[in-house]
């Protein structure tokens, strides 16, 4: 599902294979066994996570095939979801994102929970869908929207238009922070950030504190949303 390297001071987290890296629960379980042994090793004095995944997606959302009608299923991949964000947002250390194709809702907010997100720009768009198919965006999802992206205008095409937003459009709109000519370039491009962050020598549990102080409303609802299912066993899938 996916694969963990280490080269020099860089992790490289990949989902490997030419599907669409649908995040159910046996993937989400992958990557957060990827981020556990992250954080078993020695502390490093700076470390980066770069995340990419092979073939045209980089992940198209939640797998709603694998849930079926099944509503505990749907359940079950919201919780999880919510668990790795929040592994993401805590790992001491930055993140960068390499979008090697088409990220899709919850592979979008799977994006935005890196610190640092660079984009393709000849295959692959990001794209909110849940109005394209009849389902209403989760709470935490426009939480960790606006937190991550400032331009209201942005998010209006994101959320309530549906917009597939190309590499141009999502770097205009503040969504990527850097776009390249294809995946080589893009993962080259990672690297020489990775590398540049790395020199700056921080301390990564510093780092992960400051980054836990500004993403602060989104964890908040994160942890509102796992308080009110855990005491309600709310209805998640007409949500999702």
């Amino acid at each position: 599902m996916c694969t963990l390297q280490k080269r020099g001071s860089i992790y490289f987290l990949t989902l490997t294979g030419s599907g669409e890296h649908r995040l159910n629960p046996t993937l989400i379980d992958s990557i957060q066994s990827a981020l556990r042994r992250i954080k078993s090793e020695p502390t490093s004095p700076s470390s980066v996570l770069i995340t990419t995944a092979e073939g045209k997606f980089f992940s198209n959302g939640y797998d709603i095939a694998w849930a079926g009608n099944s509503q505990s299923r749907m359940n079950l991949m919201d919780s999880k979801l919510r668990s790795l964000v929040s592994d993401l947002l805590s790992l001491p250390m930055p993140t960068i994102a390499a979008i090697s194709g088409h990220a899709s809702a919850a592979g979008l907010m799977f994006v935005l929970s890196h610190d640092y997100r660079l984009m393709r720009k000849d295959r692959g768009f990001l794209y909110m869908s849940e109005l394209d198919i009849n389902m209403v965006i989760p709470a935490w999802f426009v939480a960790l929207i606006k937190c991550k992206i400032g331009d209201a205008a942005t998010r209006r095409e994101m959320i309530m238009k549906a917009t597939k937003l190309t590499a141009e459009m999502a770097l205009k709109g503040g969504i990527v922070d850097l776009v390249h000519d294809n995946v080589e370039e893009t993962v080259k491009a990672a690297i020489g950030l990775g590398e540049e962050l790395v020199g700056r020598k921080w301390d990564g549990h510093i780092y992960a504190q400051n980054r836990l102080v500004d993403v602060g409303e989104v964890l908040d609802k994160l942890e509102t949303e796992e308080t009110v299912e855990g005491q309600n066993g709310k209805d998640t899938k007409s949500r999702l």
